[in-house]
């Protein structure tokens, strides 16, 4: 085994917040590790890379911290015939070259600065999102901006581009890839009126398609849908205090009394194509899934749940703050909208359980799907408790499972199709998992066709991982593409 390292549980001192000792403390070192240890047996039938990005700062911070600050990192768990081979690397993005020429931190974060400011400039960490595309593993940031293109299994970072037309940015997070095209659709936004642009680049990585989506003001969207023929873009009533903004402060208003909008545009529509529909207002960070019926376009999603005062009534400021602390009270969602009526429709799939950071079949992805992986959420913090199935048609859960919830930290789980795979849910979820209480950091793997059973594997890694954001699993076949 390689020589493990030492990963300090508050490294940079516990002056610039919480988000930056314990289990969100960072690690400080690049690693490969091979032959660690396993309990049970990893499947000869699971090939591929799962990959996490995540916050990782290299230096101490300048003032006060949050999660969306650090620099990006991926850490990676490559399956190959039965034997797995772990990696961490930071993403070289512009901002960590900067830092790494000064042997500093020169970037501030959003609780200090707002993205444009000259005088205390924010870094795009490419720190929230990763995805296949193009044979390459590619980073993204949720406020818009360069996209980094990192080989799946070494991690080294190959390069950047800038997708954005005037007007626009770049690319935000959650970029769609439609598996069967080899298409990736995506959005920016930004604060200066239209307020968003959509775009759709080739398989090859060529941008291809990019249009202004004109919003009645500046917003704050996360997510977006795909269909085989549609992009799903998000208004949602969550956008930047106009004051603040204004100042070069980064303050969330949460506004009450409009709608949540879901725009359906043709995936190579003109702007003026989109139809909008409304729906009761909420923040939604995550999609599941979309796909067509008929002339209705479905979505399926985590439903941000408004906080409620002592009456009953949406508590906007509770809202913001949930929002901007990462707190996350959320729920199964089911919305349709049908783009010959005009029609739309919304109801509650599950009212039982606080879940997010969903995962299912990616190769099913604008087509419908069935089942979706996610997990248990603790309202009051970034702490994924465990992990659950679902069948998203009825809302059903499907079993669970979690080593601890009160002590137990799941990262975002992925679905890998197992080789040859019969169904939809023929395969494995992988995620990492810190267990506080123990102070084990394990990669587990289950079946997913019984999360309850427990992981089928559990392997042994010598440091803790921080806790981060979003995941991906990439094919044998897409990561051949760029080898």
């Amino acid at each position: 085994m390689n020589s493990p390292f030492n990963h300090d549980k508050a490294p940079f001192g516990n002056s610039h917040g919480p988000m930056l000792t314990g289990v969100f403390a960072p690690v400080l070192s690049e690693e490969c590790l091979t032959d660690l240890p396993v309990e049970g047996k990893i499947p000869n039938d699971l090939n591929g890379v799962y990959l996490r990005n995540g916050p990782n700062p290299r230096f101490k911070p300048k003032g006060s911290y949050h999660p969306f600050d650090g620099d990006g990192m991926i850490h990676s768990a490559h399956f190959e015939n039965g034997k797995l081979t772990y990696r961490n690397k930071w993403i070289r993005t512009d901002g960590w070259l900067e830092n790494d020429r000064q042997g500093q931190e020169s970037h501030w974060g959003i609780m200090n600065s707002l993205k444009g400011r000259k005088d205390r400039p924010m870094a795009d960490a490419a720190n929230t999102d990763v995805i296949g595309h193009a044979g390459n593993a590619v980073a993204t940031w949720y406020l818009a901006g360069k996209s980094y293109f990192l080989d799946p299994v070494t991690l080294d970072t190959i390069g950047s581009k800038d997708y954005s037309r005037s007007p626009g940015q770049g690319m935000s997070a959650h970029p769609k890839v439609d598996e069967v095209t080899g298409e990736m659709m995506f959005f920016d936004y930004f604060d200066y009126a239209p307020f968003m642009a959509y775009g759709v680049i080739d398989k090859e990585g060529k941008l291809i398609h990019h249009v202004p989506i004109v919003l009645p003001g500046n917003r704050l969207p996360h997510d977006m849908g795909i269909t085989q023929n549609y992009s799903i873009l998000h208004d949602l009533p969550v956008y930047h205090d106009e004051d603040a903004l204004a100042a070069g402060r980064h303050k969330i208003r949460f506004n009450s009394s409009m709608n949540s909008r879901f725009g359906v545009i043709p995936r190579y529509g003109k702007s003026e194509e989109i139809k909008w529909f409304e729906f009761t207002p909420c923040f939604l960070y995550h999609v599941i899934n979309c796909w067509e019926e008929g002339d209705e376009v479905v979505m399926t999603a985590c439903r941000f749940m408004p906080t409620k005062d002592t009456n009953g009534e949406i508590d906007e400021i509770k809202t913001a703050k949930m929002i901007a602390n990462l707190g996350m009270e959320a729920r199964l969602w089911r919305y349709r909208m049908n783009v010959k009526s005009g029609e739309c429709r919304e109801e509650c799939l599950n009212a039982d359980y606080n879940c997010e950071f969903p995962s299912y079949d990616t190769q099913l992805t604008g087509m419908h799907s069935q089942y979706a992986y996610l997990v248990d959420h603790n309202p009051e913090t970034l702490h994924w408790t465990g992990l659950r199935k679902f069948n998203t048609d009825t809302g059903e859960s499907l079993g669970s499972w979690s080593d601890g919830p009160a002590h137990c930290w799941y990262s975002e789980p992925w679905f890998a199709p197992a080789d040859n795979q019969a169904s939809e849910d023929h395969g494995y979820v992988i995620c990492f998992m810190w267990n506080d209480k123990l102070q084990i950091q394990e990669l587990q793997i289950f079946d997913a066709q019984n999360i309850s059973r427990g992981p089928v594997a559990r392997v042994s890694l010598p440091h803790a991982i921080p806790v981060g954001f979003h995941a991906c699993w990439m094919k044998p076949t897409q990561i051949n593409i760029a080898k």
